[in-house]
C-alpha cells in the first residue's frame, strides 16, 4: 500500500504523513526542499530562490522521492506533489487549509510575526504554483486527482490521520 499525501505549505503534510506512517507501521518518505537544502548545505530559503530559476532542483527532489517510494511495497510519501508524482499510489490524499490557518501554523513552527508569515506563505504559494505549472504542467491547487480531500482547518493532525488510516484499512479489506 503506497499512500501519497500532498498539500500546500502549512496544511500538515509532514505531521499527518508521519502519524499515518507510524500508525500503519509503514516507512515515511518525506524528502522535502528542507531535506535537499540540508543535504546540499544550503539555507532553505536560498534553495527555494534557486529553484525559481533552476528546474533541475525540483526534478532532482521529485525523482528522489519517487525512487524512495518505489523501493518499498508499503510507504507514506508526503510532499507538495506526491499525489501527482507517485502515479503508482494506492491512495492519494490532498490536504487543504485556509491561507490564514497555514500562516498561523508556520508562525508557530518557525516563529516571526503573523504578518510576515502570511506574506511569505502567499508569495511561496504563488511561486510554487508557477514553478509546478512551468515544469510539470501541474496545478497544485487542483485536488481532482486525489482520492480523498481533507480540509484541515478545524481538525487536529491525529483526527486527519485517523480518517486516512480508516481509508487505508478499507482499501486493504477490498483487496482480500
Amino acid at each position: 500500500m503506497r499512500v501519497a499525501i500532498s498539500g500546500k505549505s502549512g496544511c500538515g503534510n509532514t505531521t499527518v504523513s508521519t502519524l499515518v506512517a507510524d500508525r500503519m507501521n509503514y516507512p515515511i518518505i518525506n524528502f522535502t526542499f528542507r531535506s535537499l537544502a540540508e543535504e546540499k548545505g544550503l539555507d532553505f530559503w536560498q534553495l527555494c530562490k534557486m529553484a525559481e530559476t533552476d528546474d533541475e532542483i525540483d526534478k532532482e527532489l521529485d525523482k528522489k522521492q519517487v525512487e524512495k517510494a518505489l523501493a518499498v511495497e508499503d510507504c507514506v510519501l508526503g510532499s507538495r506533489l506526491a499525489i501527482w508524482m507517485l502515479v503508482q499510489a494506492d491512495l492519494k490524499v490532498y490536504l487543504t487549509a485556509s491561507i490564514e490557518e497555514r500562516a498561523m501554523r508556520i508562525q508557530k513552527r518557525e516563529g516571526g510575526t503573523f504578518a510576515d508569515r502570511l506574506k511569505e506563505t502567499v508569495e511561496r504559494d504563488e511561486k510554487d504554483t508557477a514553478r509546478y505549472k512551468r515544469i510539470y504542467s501541474i496545478d497544485n491547487s487542483d485536488s481532482s486527482i486525489a482520492d480523498l480531500v481533507i480540509d484541515t482547518d478545524k481538525l487536529e493532525p491525529i483526527e486527519i490521520a485517523h480518517i486516512i488510516v480508516k481509508r487505508i484499512h478499507e482499501l486493504l479489506a477490498q483487496r482480500k
